[in-house]
């Protein structure tokens, strides 16, 4: 069996992990100990799938290189799958580990992967106008609009106490996102024997869970009655 064989059974395991345990935290209670617990299996489990997306679209981008623009084009947003589902999974965690910052956090790491989401976001665009290739023209949309709603959360002070809560499951959710989408483009058309799905179902688990974060969001201010925060002295 081949290295990139094994790097693929590895990311289907792991892909089918994360979307098996995704709801599991949505719906348990809210630091928890099943919510903690499966929140670290699942973001382990996204940190997998990035890995190994990264690899197949590296090796089939610069190694296996006999392929048609189509299955070239599918290359390229593996690695875009790839750097969305570690900045999220990466920003779901982090904002944990700072979330009682009051003023601008300028860590490089956190900066730089937020910023590479951005840039990847706006080069799969361009790589999907070049080819003509719907998914990459729109999809990495939703990479652009994460990446920097990321940068602007760091860079500028909290407004409310709870900043981090709503950064932490929406960031996660986004995740999911790039999970479903590339099981629904890709999973889903070997599963069926299928040799393609219609283009509208690519869009479909963005088109579902995006609304889902604004939902959330609504919800937990009314039901926090959020207060501001105050500004620091300076």
């Amino acid at each position: 069996m081949s290295l990139f064989s094994i790097i693929l059974m590895l990311h289907i395991a792991a892909g089918f992990t994360a979307l098996t345990v995704f709801w599991i935290p949505l719906v348990t209670k809210k630091g928890g100990r099943a919510h903690r617990k499966i929140g670290w299996v699942y973001v382990w489990a996204m940190y997998t799938v990035a890995g190994s997306a990264l690899f197949m679209g590296l090796y089939r981008l610069f190694i296996d290189q006999e392929r048609t623009s189509a299955e070239q084009a599918f290359s390229f947003f593996l690695l875009f799958i790839a750097v969305l589902s570690a900045a999220t999974a990466w920003m779901g965690i982090r904002v944990l580990r700072f979330k009682r910052r009051t003023d601008a956090h300028r860590n490089l790491y956190d900066l730089g992967i937020s910023g590479l989401l951005v840039i990847m976001s706006l080069d799969t665009m361009v790589v999907g106008w070049m080819d003509d290739f719907a998914l990459l023209k729109f999809f990495p949309i939703l990479g652009l609009v994460l990446g920097s709603g990321q940068l602007s959360y760091w860079l500028t002070p909290p407004k409310t106490k709870m900043h981090w809560y709503f950064e932490h499951y929406g960031n996660l959710i986004g995740c999911s996102i790039a999970t479903i989408t590339a099981f629904v483009v890709f999973g889903a058309p070997r599963l069926l024997n299928i040799s393609s799905v219609s283009i509208w179902l690519w869009f479909l688990p963005a088109a579902v869970l995006t609304p889902l974060i604004y939902s959330f969001n609504f919800y937990y201010r009314r039901k926090f009655n959020l207060p501001r925060v105050k500004k620091s002295a300076s």
